[in-house]
């Protein structure tokens, strides 16, 4: 299927802008330029709130939204921001987690996670990690209902949304769902032909995710399923998911691939193969029109899942 129109025109200006890639520049730089780039108009929440949550690491910044006033007894969405463990914020993803929040009715919280090169793994995953054990305990004194709770995240934050599940699993935190935006799962990205097929053109590119794997990682971890689920062994007890990718993506077969091993191993897996669309399509409905039903989708999803 050809890009939609509206991705079309964005294609065809980043092309004639000759922009730099993100891998060609400096993390400093690439920080800059992201938070330059329009976000749409943001959805009226009734209720934000910033807190800190301690962590092994030390203070982790959150941000909380509800679509109440006064919430209670709301079920939970811990959200990871994307932008390759290298950029973005609980800012730089507000206008998702407002959205987030409208269409599923739900407490979204968002991590304000340490960054690479700063901070490289498990530093980032050990605060997304902090945030969802202490929901678990602690989510009422927030308005939150703690036995239910989902983890969502979009590129990076779907890879650490994906960790966080594999750990619940292992030390016995019953999680709702996961659900993972176009996924980053795998290091050993050469066995995918989306990798290849939409390596240039389409915003992310190969080279960025081999940087920004390479900020990550510098300390290790390659092995790690926390860090690369892939490296599960099985994914047999993990939460139920809801995997999304986008047709003109490097990441489009990891996802999938990642997708139907949940499957293969038991898990009630649910896969959204988005036609048309390029990375990052989730936090720009104001360009890529096609998001809109996506979020709803993801908004019914978690409903069905907090039933």
């Amino acid at each position: 299927m050809p890009l939609d129109a509206d991705v079309a025109e964005l294609v065809q200006a980043l092309a004639a802008s000759q922009a730099p890639a993100l891998s060609d520049g400096t993390v400093e730089v690439a920080r800059a330029n992201y938070f330059s780039a329009p976000t749409p108009a943001l959805d009226e929440v009734a209720h934000i709130e910033d807190a800190v949550v301690e962590g092994p690491h030390g203070p982790i910044p959150i941000r909380v939204y509800s679509s109440t006033p006064e919430p209670t007894d709301q079920p939970i969405i811990v959200m990871f921001h994307g932008g390759g463990w290298v950029l973005s914020s609980v800012d730089g993803h507000d206008h998702v987690a407002r959205r987030v929040a409208s269409v599923s009715n739900a407490l979204v919280v968002s991590v304000d996670y340490r960054l690479a090169p700063e901070h490289p793994f498990p530093q980032p995953h050990d605060d997304c990690w902090a945030v969802t054990e202490w929901m678990s305990r602690h989510g009422s004194t927030i308005g939150g209902d703690a036995t239910k709770i989902i983890v969502l995240g979009d590129s990076a934050g779907a890879n650490l949304a994906a960790g966080v599940a594999l750990r619940a699993r292992d030390e016995g935190l019953q999680l709702r769902a996961q659900v993972l935006c176009y996924p980053c799962v795998d290091t050993e990205q050469d066995r995918y032909p989306s990798m290849t097929e939409n390596a240039t053109g389409y915003f992310l590119t190969a080279a960025d995710m081999h940087w920004f794997w390479g900020h990550y990682l510098a300390n290790g971890g390659q092995e790690n399923p926390y860090a690369v689920p892939a490296r599960a062994e099985s994914l047999a007890g993990v939460a139920p998911s809801l995997t999304i990718t986008a047709e003109f993506d490097p990441l489009r077969d990891e996802g999938a691939d990642y997708a139907a091993r949940l499957v293969a191993d038991g898990t009630a897996a649910e896969y959204l193969a988005v036609p048309g669309v390029v990375h990052g399509f989730i936090g720009r409905w104001h360009t890529m029109s096609r998001a809109v039903s996506i979020h709803d989708h993801i908004g019914e999803y978690c409903t069905r899942m907090f039933e």
